[in-house]
């Protein structure tokens, strides 16, 4: 069994994270100034240099304003895109183990629902839910639907996605399952898809959908936008290069985990939601 401190170990602070109200500043005032300091720069390109003439064209001008009305959207659709264009479709086959994500309350309930469906088509003989303040919650949530207690485990230890990973192939693992089928929603998913697959598993990712109740179009752009500095920073941290899976009951464990906090390697991951 895992050493039981480490779970209460206190949820790291993260330079790089972005939270939603930081996100919400960021949309106001300084976007605002941005905005302002592009056209005044436009302005004085505009006026002091030889294309001066044309710029007084009014299908440039608006051209121009068309341009920068859809840059948002555009960078949104393309952040959007670049999370999920690589990940690999499902093939339907069956796999060892279904492995749920917590990402708190709020975006529970899809993903959920998505593995009791996966469980049901026989995809996996085992739901196994990963995340402190989470899995124990979704394990419970998944035994009220009818799926007995013998096929519902998890750990609730983990505070990132690296720490999803690495506690999850010491238990699983253990046992012998490395085909799972991964549940998460899409943000989430490249980057949880390639720190599972650096510890060892063969995955096939199964997004689950962001409920527009709770987050509206600027949350989900959120959602995403945030992601890339996860993966820069896994990335950069190599995360994503093959690790070595800890066994439950070593210590290698605790000096992982103790390790990556000294030198800030817990990136950005499950605990920040």
């Amino acid at each position: 069994m895992f050493d039981s401190s480490l779970c209460d170990r206190p949820i790291p602070e993260h330079p790089f994270f972005i939270d939603w109200l930081r996100f919400e500043w960021l949309n106001k005032p300084l976007l605002i100034v941005l905005i302002l300091l592009a056209f005044l720069g436009l302005g004085w390109v505009i006026y002091n240099t030889r294309w001066r003439r044309w710029f007084k064209s009014p299908k440039v001008i608006a051209l121009l304003f068309v341009g920068t009305a859809t840059l948002p959207l555009l960078v949104v659709f393309l952040a959007v895109k670049g999370l999920v264009v690589f990940l690999p479709p499902d093939p339907g086959t069956q796999t060892e183990a279904i492995v749920i994500l917590g990402r708190g309350p709020l975006l529970e309930r899809q993903r959920l629902d998505l593995a009791a469906e996966l469980w049901q088509a026989k995809r996996a003989p085992l739901i196994f839910a990963s995340g402190r303040g989470d899995a124990d919650r979704m394990v419970e949530q998944l035994e009220k639907t009818g799926i007995p207690q013998r096929s519902l485990d998890g750990e609730t230890c983990s505070l990132t996605t690296w720490e999803n990973a690495i506690f999850t192939s010491a238990i699983l693992q253990a046992r012998g399952i490395r085909r799972i089928l991964l549940i998460t929603d899409s943000p989430h998913m490249l980057r949880s898809l390639l720190v599972y697959r650096a510890n060892g598993f063969t995955v096939i990712p199964r997004t689950s959908g962001i409920p527009s109740f709770f987050y509206g179009k600027r949350g989900k752009a959120f959602l995403y936008l945030k992601e890339y500095p996860g993966l820069i920073s896994y990335a950069l941290r190599g995360l994503f290069d093959p690790q070595r899976s800890p066994q439950p009951d070593s210590p290698d464990l605790a000096n992982l985990l103790r390790d990556a906090q000294q030198y800030g390697q817990l990136g950005i991951g499950t605990g920040e939601r």
